[in-house]
């Protein structure tokens, strides 16, 4: 049995298996949400403090120098450069709204922890995994809202908004909310799925852990609606935790573009060994000129752009490769990170010229570009290969 009982505005007390949890919506760059998160705790007198933060997070968010001690090669190489991308985008967006505000983003959250240690309240990290998160939101991603999500990517960088006070404080009621998660839902709800739902019910979980009585929950407002339809559920958090396959989609793009194009050449040479080394010279020429592009519109480094060249015919051909991958490594080794990249990575990444004044972020670009031209490349190079067989 659950009761549910708005006590004052953004705070609501679930009452569930003997339990009282304080349901507080925040929003994380809101200077009202940082006193409300204060009082509420100081009033209530909890026993835990449930925060919206997983382990990784909630040390990065009390390590304002987190930036500085960043591997970007060994980043690179364990294949987490998309999710560090993601964090730095996430990261850059919320400290500009924050500085429209004036206010640090995730300062309740500071707040919170701050004032729970010094009550002596138990801290309850109840978000899942950052990594995971992000992994399952790209696994689920069709090609389709892939590219869709790219071109609003694109167009918020290209026509950047300034977000009010008044905008940030309205989000925090529950119409508000309702109306542009349905948006959000509609327009990809793949990534609904991964990135709101699923971490509804688990927050909804993690804060029931436990044996305290009285837990203060202090949550980013967009997922009040959901912890409140979820919170009187049990759910097995173990598969929420595990990052799913690659789609077969991707599997199948992956093998069959680069089988497509080996078994047109091979047609080629089996008929005549000049018409083979041709379409293996086509298909080579335009891969590496694509990728040349690419690593030109990045501004690498020039033997960053000779290496990915070089690279291109080989990664393009090996669905486990990335070309972008070996260029920003190259680029990284070459063109090392100093202090004050890291110290400055997230500043004016939301606008095309701050990608070319960080070293970290020129990396990214890089690897992004590359990567991206490279595809475009191996895609027409294969379509002039295949024109082989309808005019031979």
């Amino acid at each position: 049995m659950v009761k549910i009982t708005s006590v004052r505005p953004n705070v609501d007390l679930i009452e569930v298996e003997d339990k009282k949890i304080y349901l507080v919506g925040t929003a994380h760059v809101s200077l009202e949400s940082v006193e409300l998160a204060e009082e509420v705790i100081r009033e209530v007198k909890p026993e835990a403090v449930a925060v919206e933060l997983c382990a990784s997070r909630f040390t990065s968010i009390r390590d304002a120098d987190r930036w500085k001690n960043t591997d970007i090669v060994s980043v690179i190489r364990s294949g987490r450069s998309y999710v560090l991308l993601a964090q730095l985008l996430l990261s850059a967006f919320q400290k500009k709204i924050g500085k429209d505000l004036k206010v640090q983003p995730g300062a309740e959250m500071i707040k919170a922890i701050e004032v729970a240690e010094e009550t002596g309240a138990k801290i309850l990290l109840a978000d899942r995994d950052i990594k995971v998160t992000l992994r399952r939101v790209w696994g689920s991603l069709t090609m389709k809202s892939l590219m869709k999500m790219s071109v609003t990517a694109l167009e918020g960088i290209f026509q950047p908004k300034t977000i009010t006070k008044e905008e940030v404080e309205r989000l925090k009621s529950s119409d508000a909310l309702e109306a542009v998660l349905k948006e959000f839902a509609d327009t990809f709800p793949e990534v609904r799925e991964a990135l709101i739902t699923e971490r509804d019910r688990y927050l909804a979980a993690k804060m029931k852990e436990g044996s305290y009585s009285t837990v203060v929950a202090i949550i980013g407002a967009g997922h009040t609606p959901g912890i409140r339809q979820y919170i009187g559920e049990s759910y097995d958090l173990a598969p929420l935790e595990v990052v799913p396959p690659k789609g077969q989609t991707r599997k199948i793009l992956g093998v069959a573009l680069p089988t497509a194009v080996l078994i047109t050449i091979g047609y080629g040479l089996f008929y005549s060994s000049d018409a083979g080394a041709a379409l293996a010279w086509s298909w080579i020429v335009i891969v590496a000129l694509f990728t040349a592009i690419g690593a030109l519109l990045a501004r690498a480094h020039p033997v960053t752009m000779l290496c990915a060249v070089i690279a291109s015919p080989v990664t393009t051909l090996n669905p486990f490769l990335r070309c972008g991958w070996i260029a920003a490594l190259v680029e990284a080794t070459l063109r090392k990170p100093r202090v004050s990249d890291m110290e400055t990575v997230t500043d004016d990444i939301l606008s095309i010229r701050g990608w070319y004044s960080n070293r970290v972020r020129r990396i990214l670009l890089v690897m992004i570009l590359v990567n991206l031209l490279g595809l475009l490349g191996s895609v027409v190079g294969a379509s002039v290969v295949a024109t082989y067989l309808t005019i031979g």
